[in-house]
C-alpha cells in the first residue's frame, strides 16, 4: 500500500507540473526551456589604424570578446582613408551609421560630435580614465565638456629619408642621426646636394587631398616655427611671416615640387619606390608594413623630425579611440560601451590592442615595446609631439582650404593671397 500510495503522488505531481507549464505557455509567460534571448547585434566600423585594418589581425581580440560577451555581436567594416569619410557621410544621411567607430578626435569631436551625432563618453572616463595622459584627454572631449571620444593609443608622425641616397649623395652631414632631427639650412643644403648628385624628384609636396595633411603641415610649421592655429584653437593663423618664409622656401627648392594629384598615400608609394628621397608622411606603421611585412624596400629608412630654425622640432600628434554613435537605441548603445570597456579595462587585452596599432598606449605602460628593435627607435619621436590642434573649429572646412592653398601656390599664385585666401576661408565662422 506504501508503494502505491508513493506512486499515486508522484503521478499527480507530474500531472501538476505539467498544467502549470501548459497554462504559462496559454497566458504568453516566457519559459526559459522553449526560448533564448536574442543577442545585440552591433557594427563597428574600424579606420585603417595600423592593423586595426587588418581583419586577421582584430579577430583575436573579436573571439575574446565573444567569450567574455556571448549575448553581444560584433561585426566589423574596415575603412580606409581615401574613401573611408564619403561611405561615412553617406551612411549618416541614410540615418544607418555604424554603433562603433574606431578614429581621431578631429572627426568624432570637431566633426560628428560638433554636429551632434555623437554620444557623450563621461561615464567611461569617469569609470576607467583617470591615469589617461592629460594632453590626450583635453583632444577628446569638446570644449563644452562632452567626452566623445575614450582613446585606445597615440603616435608622432615624422618623415623619412632615404639613407642610401643620403650617404651617396653626402648629404647625412646635414642632418644629426643620432637625435634625428635637422635644421631648416641643413635641410635645404641637403636638398641641394641630393639635386647636384642626380637626384631629380628629392621631395614633394603632396596636395592632391587632405589624406596625410598632417606631414605638410608639420613641414611648413616646423620649418620657421610657425603655427596651424591659435594656442586656445579658437581660430587659424597659418597667415603669419614663419609660414609665409617656409611656404617661400618650399617652393623655390629645386628638387621640391608641389604635386596637386598627389596625397599621401602615393607619396609613401613613390618613397618607397626610390622615386623620391624624403617622405613627409610618415611613422612607424609605414615602415612597419613596406620593410616588415611587403619587404619591398630596397633601402635603409631613416626617420627625421621635421626641419627647424629653433632646433625645437614639434611633430603633429595622432591619438585614435572609440566614438558611439547617438542612435537611441539602449541596448545597443549599452553594448557598444561593454565592448569599449572590455577593451580599455583590462592591460593584456588593452596591451593587444595597442599593439595592433602599432602605436604607443594612452597612459603609463613602461616595456610595452622592450623587445621590440623599431618600436624602441620610433619611441624617440614621441616627445617631440607638439600641441593637438584638430579640434579646433570648422576644422573639415579647414583642411580642405588648407591642400588647395598649397595647389595653388604650386600652380603659381602669389604666396600672400593663396595664405591670406586659405586664413578667409578657415576663419568665415569669426
Amino acid at each position: 500500500m506504501w508503494k502505491a500510495l508513493t506512486r499515486m503522488l508522484l503521478l499527480l505531481s507530474i500531472l501538476c507540473l505539467t498544467a502549470c507549464a501548459e497554462t504559462s505557455r496559454i497566458a504568453g509567460e516566457p519559459d526559459d526551456t522553449r526560448q533564448q534571448k536574442e543577442p545585440v547585434e552591433i557594427t563597428l566600423w574600424a579606420y585603417q589604424v595600423g592593423d586595426w585594418g587588418n581583419p586577421t589581425s582584430v579577430s583575436r581580440l573579436l573571439t575574446s570578446f565573444r567569450k567574455a560577451y556571448p549575448d553581444i555581436r560584433v561585426s566589423v567594416e574596415y575603412l580606409n582613408y581615401d574613401t573611408g569619410d564619403t561611405r561615412m557621410e553617406k551612411a549618416i544621411a541614410s540615418g544607418t551609421p555604424p554603433d562603433l567607430v574606431l578614429e581621431s578626435p578631429e572627426r568624432l569631436v570637431t566633426n560628428w560630435g560638433s554636429r551632434g551625432l555623437m554620444l557623450d563618453l563621461t561615464d567611461l572616463w569617469e569609470e576607467s580614465g583617470a591615469d589617461i595622459y592629460e594632453s590626450v584627454r583635453t583632444a577628446c572631449r569638446q570644449s563644452s565638456g562632452e567626452y566623445y571620444v575614450y582613446p585606445i593609443c597615440m603616435s608622432a608622425h615624422c618623415m623619412a629619408v632615404n639613407y642610401d641616397l643620403f650617404r651617396a649623395a653626402d648629404a647625412l652631414q646635414y642632418l644629426d642621426e643620432e637625435n634625428h632631427t635637422w635644421t631648416a639650412e641643413g635641410f635645404a643644403s641637403a636638398v641641394q646636394a641630393l639635386r647636384a648628385y642626380g637626384q631629380e624628384h628629392v621631395g614633394a609636396v603632396y596636395c592632391g587631398g587632405q589624406g596625410g595633411d598632417q606631414g605638410t603641415r608639420a613641414l611648413v610649421n616646423n620649418l620657421y616655427g610657425g603655427s596651424f592655429t591659435d594656442e586656445a584653437h579658437t581660430r587659424y593663423v597659418v597667415e603669419s611671416e614663419e609660414n609665409i618664409q617656409a611656404l617661400q622656401l618650399l617652393y623655390e627648392l629645386d628638387g621640391i615640387d608641389f604635386e596637386p594629384e598627389l596625397n599621401g598615400n602615393g607619396e609613401i608609394d613613390r618613397f618607397c619606390q626610390g622615386e623620391l628621397a624624403m617622405a613627409f608622411c610618415w611613422n612607424c606603421s609605414f615602415e612597419i608594413s613596406r620593410t616588415v611585412k611587403k619587404q619591398d624596400l630596397h633601402f635603409t629608412v631613416l626617420p627625421m623630425t621635421f626641419p627647424t630654425s629653433s632646433g625645437q622640432p614639434k611633430l603633429q600628434g595622432g591619438i585614435w579611440g572609440f566614438g558611439v554613435f547617438d542612435s537611441g537605441d539602449a541596448e545597443k548603445i549599452e553594448a557598444a560601451k561593454s565592448f569599449i570597456r572590455f577593451i580599455a579595462g583590462n592591460d593584456s587585452v588593452y596591451s593587444r590592442a595597442v599593439q595592433i596599432a602599432h602605436f604607443w598606449p594612452v597612459k603609463d605602460m613602461q616595456n610595452l615595446y622592450e623587445n621590440d628593435a623599431l618600436m624602441t627607435k620610433y619611441s624617440q619621436f614621441i616627445p617631440y609631439v607638439g600641441d593637438y590642434y584638430q579640434i579646433t573649429p570648422n576644422w573639415t572646412t579647414a583642411r580642405t582650404a588648407w591642400w588647395t592653398m598649397l595647389q595653388k601656390i604650386g600652380a603659381g599664385e602669389e604666396i600672400r593671397a593663396a595664405v591670406r585666401e586659405f586664413s578667409e576661408t578657415a576663419n568665415q565662422n569669426d
